[in-house]
């Protein structure tokens, strides 16, 4: 087991490189650029880092030469043959060859594309401009990089036995919240936590620990080279960035109405099983599920990641109720900003109404809340979005509107489209 104190302690890039593999990065990424590859390939996008923490000023704390040598060594890799012998054969939800082999000889020749940088009012701003599949690759690792070269630069004065006091206390933390959940019938969780990770270091020690602790309730990581080195499942469906990028590519408020059931309707000609499930929030949970097609209901599951849990899934059962189909049949899986409380109320919750699992992230792989002084190391809510799409500007509006991105005029306009009305605003603090 590496001894994460002492590495931190050298501060030696080449030594821990923040991103080591282009398969450093979320299942779920290389399953929908796989859908883009073959559905939209030619889509031109533009990607954006959205720090929604402003009180947090990235570019006053990261080195901007450190920044750009970590994205510049990412954008020299490449698949290694083991990496593509992985993705060629490995069984992914019970299924080989998930990847077809026109994607794995692209994905086999891909390097990242350039990327642009600036500093403005203490943020980096960071874009990716390019073909829809290639700049999508680039949203794990630049989060990943940035959430990474500002824990090293908060760390960087410590001294060697003051990492390793801080580090225990986070293994502790840790495995406390790991103790608890194992007590009676431990909730069936996966490893969400790439994107904000404290490290990569840390995020692969999280897991061990949770599948030492938890054993077969830990069901696996959605980080691609974690799942290949520790020999467990990769985990992963789909994200917003399809629908918002879909809906920004049509011609009026019909086709707009449409847009997020196109998606699926994509999605359902490749994948089936686990890999059938739903995120409603994008424009709505409500309204998407009222006008969803019935073939639609059929699908396995569906996963809650904004607004109030206990909502989201209510309003999930009710739904499938009223189009014939069993709700604990269904699976539900939560994922927003849970921490062990809220994973044990939720799985009591719905215990034997719905099959509930849990996408543990950023508390999972980066909880070193009030460790160092001026709590210098709580996480915070970065993303990476794609903004427009053949230059037209994409928006979200999610179920907790402090989450919205976009033009307000667009916002507004895709709210009448969908019928959302007031919404309750609940802290976004992952």
């Amino acid at each position: 087991m590496a001894d994460i104190a002492t590495r931190v302690y050298d501060h030696k890039w080449k030594i821990d490189p923040i991103v080591r593999s282009l398969i450093d990065t979320d299942f779920y990424k290389l399953l929908m650029c796989q859908s883009v590859f073959r559905n939209r390939a030619d889509t031109q996008v533009t990607f954006s880092l959205i720090n929604r923490n402003k009180s947090i000023r990235l570019a006053d704390l990261v080195d901007e030469g450190e920044l750009r040598e970590q994205l510049d060594h990412v954008r020299s890799l490449s698949l290694s043959r083991g990496e593509s012998t992985w993705l060629r054969g490995n069984m992914f939800y019970g299924k080989r060859q998930m990847f077809r082999p026109d994607f794995m000889e692209w994905f086999e020749a891909f390097r990242l594309p350039p990327y642009h940088l600036e500093k403005r009012d203490g943020q980096y701003e960071l874009t990716f401009e390019g073909k829809w599949p290639d700049v999508m690759m680039w949203e794990i690792p630049a989060l990943a990089i940035l959430m990474e070269l500002r824990s090293r630069a908060v760390l960087k004065d410590m001294g060697r036995f003051e990492l390793q006091v801080l580090y225990a206390r986070a293994m502790t933390r840790l495995w406390e919240k790991v103790e608890k959940l194992r007590v009676g019938q431990a909730p069936r969780i996966a490893d969400f936590g790439t994107r904000r990770r404290h490290s990569f270091l840390w995020q692969d020690w999280c897991v061990q620990a949770m599948m030492e602790g938890l054993g077969s309730a830990f069901i696996g990581t959605s980080n691609c080279l974690i799942a290949m080195r520790r020999d467990i499942e990769a985990i992963g469906t789909n994200a917003h960035e399809l629908p918002m990028v879909y809906a920004a590519l049509v011609e009026n408020d019909q086709d707009l109405r449409e847009a997020p059931y196109r998606v699926l309707a994509d999605w359902q000609e490749e994948h089936e099983g686990n890999l059938r499930v739903i995120l409603p929030d994008t424009f709505g949970t409500a309204g998407f599920l009222e006008h969803a097609p019935d073939w639609l209901a059929a699908w396995t599951g569906v996963r809650i990641d904004s607004g109030d849990p206990v909502v989201g899934a209510e309003t999930a059962i009710a739904w499938w109720k009223s189009r014939g189909e069993d709700p604990r049949e269904k699976l539900v899986i939560f994922s927003d900003g849970l921490d062990v409380d809220t994973i044990l109320s939720l799985q009591a919750r719905f215990a034997g109404r719905v099959k509930a699992s849990f996408g543990w992230g950023t508390l999972l792989t980066n909880d070193f809340r009030g460790l160092v002084a001026g709590d210098g190391l709580a996480p915070f809510s970065l993303v990476c979005k794609a903004v427009s799409a053949n230059g037209r500007p994409t928006v979200k509006l999610s179920d907790n509107p402090r989450k919205a991105t976009g033009p307000a005029a667009e916002i507004e306009r895709y709210k009448k489209v969908f019928g959302v009305g007031a919404q309750s605003e609940r802290p976004v603090l992952v």
